[in-house]
């Protein structure tokens, strides 16, 4: 968990990581949509880039919401939003929206 010096201090914008970011390795997308609708041929809603592994999964709103399910499979903590134009990512164990990691950038549409 978060050091309890740590808890007082006020977070900025510009610094919204938390601690399952730290060690993430993240790498380009496995496929050009949902990995699991691709292969079913459902559709999705909108799309969801793991920073651990590359998988891409749809989102919550997504009738198969691969995304989340792939959180409770592999355990993998961060997603980045993988709509274009957006940049923000979503900790699954914090529940909570944080950034995007610089070395994610180049693989967000």
């Amino acid at each position: 968990g978060m050091p309890p010096w740590l808890k007082s201090v006020p977070f900025t914008r510009c610094e919204m990581r938390c601690e399952h970011e730290v060690g993430l390795e993240p790498t380009p997308p496995r496929t050009p949509g949902c990995e699991e609708c691709l292969r079913l041929g459902t559709p999705w809603v909108h799309l969801r880039l793991c920073l651990a592994c590359g998988h891409v999964g749809c989102c919550d709103s997504s009738p198969g919401r691969h995304a989340t399910r792939h959180f409770h499979q592999t355990g993998d903590p961060v997603v980045a939003s993988w709509e274009p134009g957006e940049r923000w990512a979503w900790c699954y164990v914090d529940q909570a929206e944080v950034d995007v990691p610089a070395e994610a950038e180049p693989y967000l549409r």
